[in-house]
C-alpha cells in the first residue's frame, strides 16, 4: 500500500489526568540531590613526589585565579592560609606581602597576616606588622586595639603604654582614651590615670566625659578631687552647656557623703539656671531629695521652684498675659522674698496694654492695686506704697477713661496715713478731670464717715449738678438730711427730684418718699403723694401699692376690719381706671391681687363681689407685625380676657358663645361636618337682624383672614 493510502491514526491530544509542572520537576531534583550529597573525592598521596606534584597544581590554580583577577582579596587570603597549612610560612608571607602590594587598605589583610605571625609565636614580626599598619592607617582603631592587646598579653606593660601614647597623639575617639584609662587602673596606676582623663577632658570636653572622670576620682576614694572635677566641669563648660545631668550627678555625689545642704543649694542653683525643657529630670530628681532627706519648708521649695519655671514659660509665650502674672506674683509672695516680690511686680506692671481701651486695661490695673497692698500691708514701705499710686494714676489716660478704684484706693490710703488735705485734692482732681458717679458716691461716703456733713452736702450739689437724673443720687441725699435731723431739707430734695424732667428709675424716688413720709407717720401727707403720683401714672403696682397702704395706716381706724372701705375703694378705683383705659391684662392682675386681699383680710360679701369681676382667659391668634409696622403672613397665639361686666356691654357675644360651643360638639363627634349650614340657619332665625350681622361677619373673617379670630 502507498504512502497515500495508509490509515493515519490521530494521537490524543487530551490533556492527562496527573497534570506535573515544571515547577514540581525542580523541587524534585533539588530534594533528592540533597539527599544524596555530592562528595568530592579524596586523593591519597602516598610519597613525597606526588606531594609536590599535588602542591605544584595548587599553587598553579591559585596563581591563575590571581592573574585573573588580582583584586579579589578572598583569593589572596586562601591561598596564604592554604601555604601556611603546608607549613610554608616563609611562601605565605611572600602571599601576605604581594597582596598588600595589591590593596595595602584593606584591614583584613593586616589583621590575618598579623594573627598569623602571633599563632606562630613570631612576636617580633607581629609587631613590626601591626606598626606598618598604624603607620598606614592610623585612624583605624582596630589596629591599634590588637597592637595593644598583644603588648599586653605578653606582658609588656611599657610597650602597650608606648602604643597608647603612639594613638593618643591622634586625638582618637572617647573608647580609645577610656581604654588607655582601663589600663593604666589594671595595673593600679591610679595618677597615670588621672593624667589621661586629664588630656581625655581637653580632647573631648563632653559633660559625660567630666562625669567619668569624677566618678572614677570617686571609686579611688579621692572624694576632693571628684568635687574639684565638678565644679571645674561646670565653670569651663559654662551655663549654656551644661546639662541637667551634670547637676544631678554633683548633687547626688554630696548626698552620698552626707553633705545635704551642698546637694540641696546644687538643686536650687540648678532649677534657676536651668529652662524647664532641660530640667524635667532634675526637678523629679530634687523632689524625690527633699521628700527622702527635707522637710516641708524644702518640698515647697520644690513645687515653688517648679511653678516658678512654668510661670516664665508661659510669659515668654505671651508677655501680656496678665492672670499669669496674678499667679506669679502671688506665687512670690508666698515665698517672703521681697526682693524677688518686688522684681516680679515690676515686671509685671511694664507690661503696659497697647490698646488704650478700657476693657484692655481693666485686668493690668489690679496688678497696681495688689503690689500697692503688698507694699502697704506687708512690706510697710509707705513711701513706696504712695509712689506706686501715683505712678499708676500718671499712667492712666483720664480723658479716655478712668478707673475710680484707684482713685478710691489711694484716698482711702491717704486717709490711713492721716493726710486728710492729701485725700481731698486726689479725689478732687479726679471729679474734676473724669466725673463718675462711682467717684462721686466714693467721695461722699468717705466724707460722711468723717462726719463731715457740709462738705457731703456740696458733693452732692456737685454730684446732681452733673447727673439730675440719677434717683438713686437724690434719694441717698435726702436720707442724709433726714439722718441728721432735718426734715424739711429731706422733703424739700424729694420735690425737686420728683419734679425733674427725665429721671432714671422714677418708681425708686417716689417709693422712697412715701416710705419716709410713712415712717414719719405722716399718713396725709403719704396719701397724697399717692394721689400725685397716680396723676402721672396710673401702673397696676402703684394703685396696689395705693390699697395696701391704706390697709396699714392706722387713721382708717384701729380695727382692721374698719380699714377695707378704704382699701376696696381704691380697688375700684383702680379696677374702673383700668377698664377706661384697656388695660385688660393689668386689670385681670388688680382683680386678681384684690381676690387675695379679700381671701385674707375681707369678708365673704367682699369676696363674692370680687369673684363677679374675674376675667375669662381665651386663646386668639393675630398676624406678626414686623419690624417695620408691616403685617406679615406668620400667625401668633395671645392671651385675652374676657370681663363679665364687659360681656353685659356686648349683646352680639351670645352668638359667639353658642358658636364655640357648636365647635366643641363637632370636635367631639356629636355633630357633622354637613350639618354645619343647618346650624348656622338656626343660628340666623333665632338671633335675627343682629345674629345674621354677626354671622356674616365671622365668615368674612374667615374668607379673608383677618387680623384676630376665635380660636378652637
Amino acid at each position: 500500500m502507498d504512502r497515500g493510502s495508509r490509515n493515519v491514526k490521530v494521537k490524543n491530544k487530551n490533556a492527562a489526568a496527573v497534570q506535573i509542572t515544571a515547577e514540581q520537576l525542580l523541587r524534585e531534583a533539588q530534594e533528592r540531590s540533597a539527599e544524596t550529597p555530592h562528595v568530592a573525592p579524596k586523593q591519597k598521596i602516598a610519597d613525597i613526589d606526588e606531594l609536590n606534584d599535588y602542591r605544584q597544581k595548587k599553587r598553579k590554580g591559585f596563581e591563575d585565579a590571581i592573574r585573573k583577577n588580582r583584586n579579589h582579596i578572598g583569593t589572596w587570603l586562601k591561598y596564604a592560609a592554604w601555604e601556611e597549612q603546608q607549613g610554608e610560612l616563609e611562601r605565605a608571607r611572600s602571599v601576605y606581602e604581594r597582596s598588600l602590594d595589591v590593596e595595602h587598605r584593606n584591614q583584613s589583610l593586616w589583621i590575618k597576616y598579623a594573627e598569623m605571625e602571633m599563632k606562630h609565636k613570631n612576636v617580633n614580626m607581629a609587631r613590626n606588622i601591626f606598626d606598618r599598619a598604624v603607620a598606614i592607617l592610623p585612624r583605624v582603631d582596630l589596629f591599634w586595639y590588637k597592637y595593644t592587646y598583644m603588648e599586653e598579653v605578653i606582658d609588656n606593660v611599657a610597650g602597650c603604654r608606648q602604643v597608647f601614647e603612639r594613638w593618643m597623639s591622634w586625638e582618637p575617639s572617647e573608647d580609645a582614651w577610656l581604654a588607655y584609662v582601663k589600663l593604666e587602673k589594671r595595673y593600679n596606676e591610679n595618677a597615670k590615670a588621672r593624667a589621661v582623663f586629664q588630656r581625655f577632658v581637653s580632647c573631648h570636653p563632653q559633660a559625660k566625659n567630666w562625669l567619668k572622670w569624677a566618678k572614677f576620682e570617686e571609686g579611688i576614694g579621692r572624694t576632693d578631687f571628684a568635687r574639684e572635677i565638678y565644679e571645674k566641669c561646670i565653670e569651663t563648660l559654662g551655663e549654656e552647656f551644661v546639662d541637667q545631668n551634670v547637676y544631678i550627678s554633683f548633687a547626688k555625689f554630696e548626698t552620698r557623703l552626707k553633705e545635704l545642704e551642698r546637694a540641696r543649694a546644687i538643686y536650687k542653683y540648678a532649677l534657676s539656671k536651668l529652662p524647664k525643657s532641660k530640667a524635667e529630670n532634675l526637678h523629679n530628681v530634687y523632689t524625690q531629695f527633699e521628700k527622702q532627706y527635707g522637710g516641708r519648708e524644702g518640698i515647697e521649695d520644690v513645687i515653688v521652684a517648679k511653678r516658678r519655671v512654668k510661670y516664665e514659660e508661659e510669659i515668654a509665650a505671651n508677655s501680656k498675659d496678665y492672670d499669669v502674672w496674678f499667679d506669679y506674683t502671688r506665687l512670690e509672695e508666698s515665698t517672703g522674698d521681697f526682693d524677688r516680690i518686688r522684681d516680679c511686680y515690676e515686671r509685671a506692671i511694664a507690661e503696659v496694654p497697647l490698646i488704650k481701651e478700657k476693657r484692655f486695661w481693666r485686668r493690668y490695673i489690679y496688678l497696681w492695686l495688689f503690689y500697692a497692698v503688698w507694699e502697704e500691708k506687708v512690706a510697710k514701705d509707705y513711701d513706696r506704697t504712695k509712689a506706686i499710686y501715683t505712678q499708676c494714676l500718671n499712667l492712666i489716660p483720664h480723658k479716655t477713661f478712668t478707673f475710680a478704684k484707684i482713685w478710691l484706693n489711694y484716698a482711702k490710703f491717704l486717709i490711713r496715713r492721716d493726710d486728710f488735705t492729701g485725700f481731698r485734692k486726689a479725689l478732687g482732681t479726679s471729679i474734676g478731670m473724669c466725673p463718675k458717679d462711682r467717684l462721686f458716691r466714693g467721695y461722699i461716703e468717705l466724707e460722711l464717715k468723717l462726719q463731715e456733713v457740709d462738705r457731703a452736702r456740696t458733693l452732692y450739689e456737685k454730684y446732681l449738678t452733673w447727673g439730675p437724673g440719677n434717683s438713686a443720687a437724690w434719694v441717698r441725699f435726702a436720707n442724709v438730711e433726714r439722718s441728721v435731723g432735718d426734715m424739711d431739707r429731706c422733703r424739700g430734695i424729694f420735690e425737686i427730684a420728683i419734679g425733674q424732667e427725665e429721671l432714671e428709675m422714677p418708681e425708686i424716688l417716689w417709693k422712697s418718699y412715701i416710705d419716709v413720709e410713712i415712717e414719719e407717720e405722716e399718713y396725709e401727707k403719704a396719701r397724697g403723694l399717692y394721689e400725685r403720683l397716680l396723676q402721672r401714672s396710673e401702673h397696676v403696682k402703684v394703685w396696689i401699692a395705693f390699697a395696701r397702704f391704706e390697709y396699714s395706716n392706722p387713721e382708717n381706724g384701729e380695727d382692721p376690719s374698719h380699714r377695707l372701705p378704704a382699701v376696696r375703694k381704691v380697688f375700684s378705683r383702680g379696677y374702673e381706671t383700668l377698664r377706661r383705659k384697656g388695660e385688660k391684662a393689668d386689670r385681670a392682675f388688680l382683680v386678681e391681687t384684690w381676690r387675695e386681699f379679700e381671701k385674707s383680710f375681707g369678708d365673704s360679701a367682699g369676696l363674692k363681689i370680687v369673684e363677679a369681676k374675674i376675667p375669662r382667659m381665651v386663646k386668639k391668634r393675630r398676624r406678626v407685625v414686623g419690624d417695620d409696622g408691616i403685617e406679615t403672613g406668620v400667625w401668633e397665639e395671645y392671651n385675652d380676657y374676657l370681663f363679665p361686666d364687659d360681656e353685659t356691654e356686648r349683646p352680639n357675644l351670645k352668638l359667639f358663645e353658642m358658636a364655640h360651643a357648636w365647635k366643641e360638639k363637632l370636635k367631639m363627634g356629636m355633630l357633622d361636618s354637613d350639618d354645619e349650614s343647618e346650624e348656622d340657619e338656626d343660628d340666623d332665625s333665632q338671633n335675627g337682624q343682629a345674629g345674621e350681622q354677626a354671622g356674616r361677619s365671622v365668615k368674612r373673617k374667615r374668607e379673608n383672614e383677618s387680623d384676630e379670630e376665635e380660636d378652637e
